[in-house]
């Protein structure tokens, strides 16, 4: 099927969200009806991975196509780079009105700044890369304390979209435009926000508050009113297609989902993974340390950690009621898309930007986790008049850019890394992908090796290897006998030797080809 003239695009995105833990993924206790029609009509991805599994990086990857390594966003703290060409600015300067509406992550939040800043004066002095001639405050526009104190006007162009509306950090202690809106409504967001402003709750984790901010001053109430708005007035504007990002903070920890969702399931609901007693006998360093530290861990910040039984259902209750709340606000945006008569011509593609190991394997949250819970994310994509199904076909986050601009009959820029899937969309026996590559580097010594974490990941049909710097060991699955990643096979020297000649491969591949040349010197 030849592209739509012109379709309309509106992608929604979740933070921090399994696959796993939606109904059209498997899981038959949370809730999420309305995800579930529009993967009845949608192609679903079930082996859709990330670039990156940590939030900067592979939102920037999403944008760009283009890996961490090139983009320069490696870790959270980077802010990506203003020069950068990405997709929703080929679609602006094709003449699309482009907006991101709610989480955005491409600059700093500065919520850890003190922290940051002990580890950054540690390094050396300057940096190869100067950004002093780019405008004063260019890396600026996502903090937090700036949001409080002014109504931030963002630039016309940001990152290629000329229309933006920020909901800054996670759950009930969000900032951004959402912050000067709670004040537009009376509210000091002090009174309702955060730990200081949770009702008592005697909860098993530290990771669940029982929040006061009502069902409707929540950030995923106000960027569904905000997207409904948005679709109002591109409505009237039917010459104009548009490309819209809806992006929800949630169901990213802590858990505090407001109202009616908090007690909308019970932990006793929540079952604990077929891996969740993983020994890690062949484990790297940092596994074997959590599982060893159990509930005497470190449980603060995004830091790995091991879960009690207790816990580990407490959050997954809850995490369900803030993943239920989404879909009534997915529903709403669906369903106001067929009242308002743009679902004829808008592609509706629903993904997240990194999942959350949620127990598997034992541990909790992101960083140095290259299992399935942490590389795999939903993704379902709605072309109006493709017969709908599901794919097994390897996708990356590098590929939705390149496949939307396609969909329009755009074409991506040189030095884009992503594979445009439009046969997938059609044609779900076929493949696009051999393998997928993944990086992720960290400011953090998580090894305790003398280094700052880095890890690389090739994944293939059959086979995932990770090597770490550093750490002279690796991890080996053989996904087809054992698709959970239970036995790593360091032993099996060929198996590894094959899969390291695909690594090497694959970080040839991705060496950066841009910028063009301009001459034979």
């Amino acid at each position: 099927m030849s592209p739509m003239p012109q379709p309309n695009i509106l992608i929604i995105m979740t933070d921090q969200h399994r696959p796993d833990h939606t109904g059209f993924g498997g899981n038959r206790v949370v809730q999420t009806p309305h995800l579930d029609a529009l993967a009845k009509k949608s192609m679903r991805f079930d082996q859709a991975h990330v670039a990156n599994p940590i939030c900067m990086p592979n939102r920037s990857s999403i944008f760009t196509s283009r890996m961490p390594s090139l983009h320069g966003t490696r870790y959270n703290g980077i802010a990506l780079d203003w020069r950068v060409e990405t997709f929703p600015r080929i679609f602006k300067n094709a003449g699309y009105h482009t907006a991101h509406l709610g989480k955005c992550h491409l600059q700093n939040m500065n919520v850890m700044a003190s922290v940051a800043k002990r580890q950054t004066d540690q390094m050396a002095p300057g940096d190869a890369i100067n950004f002093s001639h780019y405008p004063p405050g260019w890396d600026d526009y996502e903090n937090l304390a700036r949001h409080k104190q002014e109504r931030v006007q963002m630039p016309l162009d940001y990152y290629g979209f000329t229309e933006v509306d920020l909901v800054v950090a996670h759950s009930d202690q969000c900032g951004g435009h959402y912050y000067q809106w709670l004040l537009d409504q009376g509210v000091d967001p002090t009174t309702i926000q955060g730990e200081t402003g949770a009702w008592p709750y005697d909860s098993p984790s530290h990771m669940t508050r029982r929040t006061r901010t009502p069902v409707e001053l929540y950030p995923t109430h106000y960027i569904t009113e905000v997207a409904s708005s948005f679709l109002q007035t591109r409505a009237k504007q039917p010459d104009t297609p548009f490309l819209a990002v809806v992006s929800y903070p949630d169901p990213h920890h802590p858990f505090t989902p407001p109202g009616k969702y908090f007690d909308m399931y019970s932990p006793a609901d929540f079952s604990l993974p077929d891996t969740y007693r993983d020994t890690h006998t062949h484990s790297a360093p940092h596994y074997q340390k959590a599982i060893k530290q159990g509930p005497s861990g470190l449980r603060r910040g995004v830091n790995m950690f091991a879960p009690t039984e207790s816990e580990l259902r407490e959050m997954g209750a809850k995490e369900y009621g803030m993943i239920s709340m989404i879909d009534d606000s997915i529903g709403a945006i669906v369903g106001q898309l067929e009242s308002l008569g743009l679902s004829e011509n808008t592609i509706v593609v629903f993904t997240s930007d990194h999942g959350d190991m949620f127990g598997d394997h034992g541990v909790m949250l992101k960083g140095g986790m290259h299992y399935a819970g942490c590389t795999r994310v939903p993704l379902l994509v709605h072309v109006p008049g493709n017969q709908p199904g599901s794919t097994g076909s390897l996708v990356s986050s590098l590929d939705l850019g390149p496949t939307l601009l396609a969909q329009a009959g755009l074409s991506a820029v040189y030095g884009m890394q992503g594979i445009d899937a439009t046969p997938l969309l059609t044609d779900s026996t076929a493949t696009i992908r051999d393998e997928i590559f993944i990086e992720e580097d960290q400011l953090n010594d998580i090894l305790q090796v003398g280094t700052p974490l880095r890890m690389r990941t090739v994944i293939t049909e059959d086979t995932r290897l990770t090597v770490y710097q550093g750490y002279d060991g690796i991890e080996l699955f053989d996904l087809r006998e054992d698709p959970n990643e239970m036995h790593n096979r360091v032993d099996d020297k060929v198996l590894q030797a094959q899969m390291t000649e695909r690594l090497m491969r694959t970080l040839m591949e991705t060496n950066d080809l841009s910028p063009k040349p301009t001459a034979f010197a």
